[in-house]
């Protein structure tokens, strides 16, 4: 059997350094907050080469403290991705805020920028990129609009981790970047967290206020914040795991390159990465016209696969009656009826890649 992702192999390639982070913060006393959580955001923010990072309990999160820092709510409205996970258009929603979807460009599966700025309006504030399954979106027609229009760019970077954009980390080209920590992530943890990275210091500090009950100071509550803390736990298996991130994403890169080099050939459609980008590779999806046999081939071969997204947003059973479930997005309703991802893993054997792949050519 070869798992779509095995989070424990890991674990155990690092056991003792794990164990022994968690051991220091059980012997800490300190179970909020505090000296582990403190350090992360700093070598995280230096990582993502960002002047500042701020731990939060996860990706959505993330989002939405973002947005609400940046006074986003009832009567404006944000552009996103047509094609993404749901918690990209949950963030805005949940704030009141209306998503104005953008179709993808279908050769990189992100935000087609071109498509963009036909969709401001005065009632727009911000526009959330999501570098999906890794690979950078074409930022920099992004950011000329957002500079023209005075809006905000708010990037979901939850799937991005050691991604790059023209020889630049992702984590500060926008206004704000939102990061998850989730298990399966490239830089996961061993629960929900999360991250925001900025260049602002005013943003940064109130998307602190924010996370902790609205209060700088105990007992002090300056604004309506949420409770979304980094937990230090989580924050010292994140340390322990930031060391390995480079190793393990160039391993996830030499994987992707033997999948995409003996796929050439195959009647399917690999992924293209833009001459700019540095892919991060969590995810490597394929296009395929008889999707769901392939997916049951490879799981009847015992090689388990994932669809990266089977249902779009607006066709969610959360949006029905919102308006938005009546808008016509082709393309992103016709990748969730082509995508299936196989998996990519540091951890995986030469053996398994190769069996993946002869199996997949054997379709």
């Amino acid at each position: 059997m070869i798992p779509f992702l095995n989070l424990r192999s890991s674990y155990l390639e690092i056991k003792s350094e794990i164990d022994a982070a968690i051991t220091r913060v059980l012997d800490s006393g300190t179970y909020i907050l505090g000296p582990e959580v403190t350090k992360f955001e700093k070598e995280w923010a230096h990582y993502c080469q960002a002047r500042y990072a701020i731990g939060v309990a996860s990706g959505l999160d993330a989002l939405t403290l973002a947005l609400k820092a940046l006074d986003i709510g009832v009567g404006d409205e944000v552009i996103v991705p047509s094609n993404t996970y749901i918690a990209t258009w949950l963030a805005v929603t949940n704030l009141g805020a209306r998503v104005v979807p953008v179709e993808p460009d279908l050769k990189t599966y992100n935000i087609d920028p071109g498509l963009i700025e036909n969709l401001i309006t005065k009632k727009t504030k911000a526009i959330i990129p999501v570098h999906l399954y890794g690979q950078p979106v074409d930022l920099d027609p992004i950011l000329d609009l957002a500079r023209t229009y005075k809006l905000f760019v708010v990037e979901d970077a939850a799937q991005a981790h050691g991604a790059e954009y023209k020889g630049r980390k992702i984590g500060a080209h926008g206004d704000v970047v939102c990061w998850s920590f989730y298990p399966g992530k490239n830089l996961g943890a061993f629960g929900d967290a999360g991250a925001i990275t900025t260049n602002d210091h005013e943003l940064s500090r109130r998307i602190s206020i924010l996370r902790n009950y609205g209060s700088e100071k105990k007992y002090h509550n300056q604004e309506t914040g949420i409770n979304s803390r980094l937990d230090p736990i989580q924050a010292a298996v994140l340390l322990v795991k930031l060391k390995y991130l480079d190793d393990w994403t160039n391993k996830r890169r030499f994987i992707a390159q033997q999948y995409t080099a003996a796929f050439m050939e195959a009647d399917l459609i690999s992924p293209y990465v833009c001459p700019w980008a540095k892919h991060s590779w969590h995810l490597y999806v394929i296009q395929n016209g008889n999707r769901d046999a392939l997916k049951q081939k490879l799981e009847k071969e015992g090689i388990g696969t994932l669809i990266h997204y089977p249902i779009p947003p607006n066709q969610q059973k959360a949006y029905w009656g919102s308006g938005l479930d009546k808008i016509d997005l082709p393309k992103a309703d016709e990748l969730s009826k082509r995508m299936i991802s196989l998996p990519i893993s540091p951890h995986m054997s030469s053996e398994e890649v190769e069996t993946i792949i002869h199996n997949v050519l054997e379709n």
